[in-house]
């Protein structure tokens, strides 16, 4: 199959907007609890008709602060509730919200806010206020209006807004329309400048509606609840955001990722989202505090049986003896696990990268089944994700209503639909590029089943080529490596080379676990390095990383570098992804030592 058209379920009023949003679920339940809000460390409930009138309230400072339709306010802050409310106020105001992610560097905000035309700012904390007065004196125009919401200002733009009446906030709203542009969102940049997405309100509210018609029981329970810790400043979250407020689920904020179990627990999502990285921590984490307390073979056996009972879920078989050792199981193992996700979670959706079976498998075995889904920025987060009713491990799922995919000849995945965007903001070159007779280019190559269901084989640009001509998709490689409790990165290099390397980094979190567990007692990265123990682990890795590819793409040899991949050295994008031309120049002399005599 190489086309695959989903219909549109819900075509909606034509004059909605993401700005409908707040007063319509006031008006349908003003007492339904919309929000709940971690103050200190406790928890409040905030209504649907508490935050319409936040929103509302908000908007009418924005409005008396001077912000015109269409004007552009970027927002740089953790993942809060002030973001959610901003957003919307801002929708209300009839502004374009501009997301910036709160590590980013004064030059990164220069960019974003000269190419977008930014006139308002906020951000959270004294530092980001810092970053964005160095940026902003970097532009002739500057930033007209900086506000911090840990200087309390939200409640001073509140306060301005007094005499601005509820007529003047309702002829915002009437003025926008799905065809409206909603936000600029900049994709993270591996190479290059990053590139202004302009997404309207249908992207996101089309998106969110049919994506909701189709997620079934993810929304529909009367629970349904979700906790978002994942930066609001990238799409994957700003649309859960949305589809949330849209589908009236509960939601919650957490900033704080090395605090995420307690959140959960606290908070009880019957839904999550996250990225791959994030459940191999979750997983990595049982398993080494299991071998720490003598429990580590109990625990595998836990995980093969897990796993082996999702396997038959598939097949439509699950042998007896695997039925009956996962309910025992199920009493002294998984309860345990889904009990630090909060007891609560049934599903979670993820994306961003690849998954991989196993521990697609493995979380489905406890009773948390991962829905893994595709998309892009230019497409508003989802163009596909498994459906609740029929999941295939392996696959990134079928299209969402509104959404259509085609493999190109070569290879490549295109995508027309609801989501994707109108294009790049001031850039109709790269827009012309990315957007063909309607359909866009995502660089990425999959293919289709018979079902329809996407799997992604690799990146059109990241294919390498060796000096013997065969051509290896990366990716497979090193999604396989990261899974592993001791590697937290890796790069795999050989283009224009002999054979296929990599260079792998420690996971310096999971380090001293692993060695006491090992009988190694302290290491540091440094000494882990050379250590014999930890160098036989890492190829034990890499041997059964490679059983995924043939001879000629196998890892032939590997590098432990001495520092991580990190935002901060400028070797990860703010989602994670790997920025390859960088790490390519500044290790460059590891990867020719790979090749050398």
């Amino acid at each position: 199959m190489n086309d695959s058209q989903m219909p549109r379920l819900i075509e909606g009023n034509p004059d909605d907007s993401l700005a409908d949003l707040p007063g319509r679920n006031a008006d349908n339940n003003p007492q339904r609890v919309a929000f709940t809000v971690k103050e200190q460390d406790a928890w409040r409930d905030v209504t649907a008709a508490q935050f319409n009138l936040e929103v509302r309230s908000l908007a009418k400072g924005l409005i008396a602060e001077g912000l015109q339709p269409g004007d552009r306010l970027a927002i740089m802050a953790r993942t809060r509730y002030e973001w959610t409310v901003l957003d919307f106020a801002t929708w209300v105001a009839g502004g374009v919200p501009v997301p910036i992610y709160e590590t980013s560097s004064a030059e990164q905000v220069e960019w974003i806010v000269k190419d977008s035309g930014t006139r308002f700012a906020v951000v959270e904390t004294a530092k980001h206020q810092a970053i964005a007065q160095e940026a902003a004196g970097n532009l002739a125009g500057g930033i007209e209006k900086l506000w911090v919401i840990d200087n309390g200002d939200l409640d001073t733009i509140v306060a301005a807004g007094t005499e601005v009446t509820e007529e003047q906030v309702d002829e915002r709203i009437a003025a926008q329309d799905r065809s409206s542009l909603a936000t600029i969102i900049y994709t993270s940049g591996t190479t290059g400048r990053p590139k202004g997405c302009e997404l309207t309100h249908d992207n996101f509210l089309g998106l969110a509606e049919n994506a909701a018609a189709k997620l079934g029981d993810v929304l529909h329970r009367s629970d349904a609840s979700t906790l978002l810790f994942l930066p609001l400043a990238h799409v994957f979250a700003r649309f859960i955001e949305v589809l949330a407020v849209s589908a009236e689920a509960r939601m919650g904020h957490s900033a704080d990722i090395a605090n995420i179990l307690d959140d959960f627990q606290a908070f009880r999502p019957t839904f999550i989202l996250a990225v791959p990285r994030v459940f191999e921590k979750i997983f990595n984490k049982a398993n080494e505090q299991a071998t720490a307390s003598g429990k580590g073979k109990i625990f595998a056996r836990a995980a093969d049986v897990a796993i082996a009972w999702s396997e038959g879920q598939d097949t439509g078989s699950v042998p007896l003896k695997i039925k009956l050792q996962h309910a025992v199981f199920d009493k002294l193992v998984y309860s345990t696990l889904r009990a630090k996700m909060g007891d609560k979670v049934q599903y979670a959706v993820s994306g961003g990268a690849p998954l991989g079976t196993r521990l697609g498998h493995f979380f489905r075995g406890i009773g948390v089944t991962i829905l893994e889904g595709y998309g892009l920025t230019e497409t508003t987060a989802p163009a596909t994700v498994n459906l609740p009713d029929r999941v295939k491990i392996g696959t990134v799922g079928p299209a969402l209503p509104g959404v259509s995919l085609r493999i190109a000849d070569d290879g490549e995945v295109l995508i027309k639909g609801v989501n994707v965007l109108r294009g790049y903001h001031g850039n109709d070159a790269a827009t012309a590029d990315a957007i063909v007779d309607g359909w866009f280019r995502t660089g990425d190559l999959g293919e289709l089943d018979e079902d329809g269901y996407l799997k992604i084989t690799g990146r059109k640009k990241e294919i390498l080529v060796t000096a013997g001509g065969k051509n290896v998709a990366p990716g497979v490689l090193e999604d396989r490596l990261r899974a592993h409790p001791l590697i937290s990165q890796c790069l795999v290099v050989g283009d224009g080379k002999p054979f296929i390397a990599a260079l792998v980094t420690i996971d310096e979190e999971m380090l001293p676990g692993w060695a006491a567990n090992n009988g190694l007692g302290a290491l540091t990265i440094e000494q882990a390095r050379t250590n014999e123990t930890v160098l036989a682990e890492i190829q034990g890795a890499v041997d059964e990383a490679n059983k995924a590819v043939s001879k000629a793409e196998s890892i032939r040899k590997f590098s432990i570098l001495s520092e991580d991949f990190t935002e901060d050295n400028g070797t990860l994008t703010p989602s994670l992804k790997l920025k390859r031309n960088v790490i390519m120049r500044d290790f460059e002399e590891d990867v020719e030592a790979l090749y050398g005599s």
